[in-house]
C-alpha cells in the first residue's frame, strides 16, 4: 500500500556563478566561506559543517538523533547496526548507483546538526529528471543552524550540476521518506519516519515547498469489513479463479525473486517511486525475513498466474520504542520476549499488475490482508505510505474504513 500499481537575489559563495538562491532568503545567509578541508563557517551565528570523513564521524552522525529524541515518547530508537549500514557507501548496494555526502553542523565544539546531500542516479533515469536530494536531517531548534545545513547540501549538489533538491529521503524512496507534518503525538509504524513538529518550520522558511503530500490510515478491524467489500472480494475471486497464498520461506530465494518481478513491473511509473536493483532488494528482503509473519506476505494468482501481492509486518516499534539505546542483544531480546505481543501491523506494499487494475483483484487482496491480519491476531493496522494523488489506492484504505491518521510531506528547492 507504500503506493499503487497504477500510476537566490545575491551570489553566496557556497553557490557557484551561475546559479541563484530563493529570493526570500537574506542576503546575510550566504556569508559563508569554504576552506580546502571542506569547512564551511557563519561567523554570525558560529556555526561550522564538515563533512564525514571518518568512523568516529560516523558514529557522531548517527549518534546525534539521541540528543534531538532523547526526550520524546514517540521517537524510536533505531538500531545502530541498521544505522550504520543504511549509510555505508562502501556495502550498501544502493551506492552503486548513488553518491552521498554526509555533513555534521557544530557551534563552540558541539553538534547541533547533520545533513545528508544524494544524487541517485537511478531516480534520475526513471523519471527523467535532473535532482538531488536531502536526508539525514537533523537541528537544534534553531533556523541558522538549519539554514547552514541546508546551504552545504544544496552546494554539494549544485557542484553536481543537479536543478532541484528534493526530501527528506533518507537515503532513498525506498527508506524513511517524507517529513512529518501531522501526528506527532503517536508512535510512528515500523520503518516509517519521525521528527519535531518545528522541522517543518525549519524546512520551509529556508524555502522548499510541498511536491507530494504521503497518508498514513488507520485501519481496525471492528471497521475494516463491511457487506460491500465482502461481496466484491467473493464475486472477484470466483471470476478470477484466484487464489492468494501465502509466501512459501522454506523457498524463500524464489519467492523473493518473485515478488521483486512483480514490484519492479508494477511500481516503476509511479510518482517518485525508483524500482531497486536485485541486489538492493535481496539486501533489505535478507533484513525483513528476520520480523516477517509469513501469514501476511501473499501472492495473488489468476488463473494460475501470479499477478499482484501485499506485504504486510508486525509494528515492531511497539516494542523497539523500550530499546532506547539501540543496541543489538536487547532488541533481538525484546523480539524474543514480547512478539506475540505486538497487535499492529503495518500494511507496506498491495497492489497488482497494471494490466489487472480493473479486475477488482486489488480489492480482493485488501480484503485478504485485513482478513489474515485479524485471524492472526493484529487487530490494529496502518496503510502507510500512500500518495496523496494516488486514487486507487486511497479509494482502497476507504474501503478498508480506513482513516488518515498521519501526514508525511516532501518538499523541493529550486537550485
Amino acid at each position: 500500500m507504500k503506493r499503487s500499481f497504477q500510476q537566490v537575489v545575491t551570489q553566496s559563495p557556497l553557490v557557484p556563478q551561475g546559479t541563484s538562491a530563493p529570493a526570500d532568503r537574506m542576503p546575510e545567509r550566504f556569508n559563508r566561506s569554504i576552506t580546502k578541508q571542506g569547512i564551511s563557517t557563519s561567523p554570525m551565528n558560529r556555526v561550522t559543517v564538515r563533512p564525514v570523513r571518518t568512523k568516529k564521524d560516523e558514529k557522531t552522525f548517527i549518534k546525534f538523533q539521541w540528543k534531538v529524541y532523547d526526550a520524546s515518547p514517540y521517537w524510536v530508537p533505531p538500531l545502530l547496526m541498521d544505522r550504520r549500514k543504511l549509510i555505508d557507501r562502501k556495502n550498501n548496494p544502493f551506492y552503486k548507483h548513488a553518491a552521498m555526502e554526509l555533513f555534521l553542523a557544530e557551534r563552540d565544539g558541539e553538534v547541533v546538526g547533520r545533513i545528508g546531500a544524494i544524487v541517485n542516479d537511478n531516480h534520475n533515469r526513471e523519471h527523467n529528471e535532473n535532482i538531488g536530494f536531502f536526508g539525514f536531517f537533523e537541528s537544534v531548534n534553531d533556523q541558522a543552524v538549519a539554514n547552514t545545513l541546508f546551504d552545504a547540501a544544496r552546494a554539494w549538489l549544485v557542484a553536481r550540476g543537479v536543478t532541484a533538491m528534493r526530501g527528506p529521503a533518507s537515503p532513498s524512496v525506498n527508506d524513511e521518506y517524507g517529513l512529518l507534518v501531522e501526528g506527532f503525538d503517536r508512535l510512528p509504524a515500523a520503518l516509517m519516519a519521525y521528527n519535531p513538529d518545528y522541522y517543518q518550520t525549519l524546512v520551509e522558511n529556508y524555502g522548499f515547498r510541498k511536491v507530494q503530500d504521503l497518508f498514513a490510515y488507520y485501519i481496525h478491524k471492528d471497521k475494516v469489513f463491511n457487506e460491500k467489500f465482502i461481496r466484491i472480494a467473493d464475486v472477484v475471486s470466483r471470476r478470477e479463479s484466484l487464489k492468494i497464498r501465502e509466501i512459501d520461506m522454506s523457498r524463500f530465494d524464489e519467492e523473493v525473486k518473485l515478488v521483486r518481478e512483480l514490484y519492479s513491473r508494477g511500481w516503476s511509473k509511479n510518482w517518485g517511486e525508483v524500482p531497486m536493483t536485485e541486489e538492493e532488494f535481496n539486501y533489505v528482503a535478507k533484513d525483513l525475513k528476520m520480523i516477517v509473519d509469513p501469514r501476511l506476505i501473499i501472492i495473488a494468482e489468476s488463473k494460475g498466474k501470479p499477478v499482484g501481492f501485499g506485504m504486510t509486518i508486525p509494528d515492531i516499534n511497539r516494542i523497539m520504542v523500550h530499546n532506547k539505546r539501540g543496541w543489538l542483544i536487547p532488541a533481538m531480546v525484546r523480539m524474543l520476549l514480547f512478539k506475540k505481543k505486538i497487535d499492529r501491523v503495518r500494511i507496506i506494499i498491495l497492489g497488482v499488475l497494471p494490466e489487472y487494475a480493473n479486475t477488482g483483484i486489488g480489492a480482493a487482496l485488501f480484503y485478504e490482508t485485513g482478513r489474515r491480519c485479524v485471524a492472526s491476531g493484529y487487530p490494529h493496522g496502518e496503510a502507510s505510505w500512500v500518495n496523496e494523488d494516488n486514487v486507487m489506492m486511497n479509494r482502497g484504505a476507504e474501503l478498508m474504513q480506513g482513516t488518515i491518521d498521519k501526514r508525511y510531506r516532501v518538499y523541493q528547492l529550486a537550485l
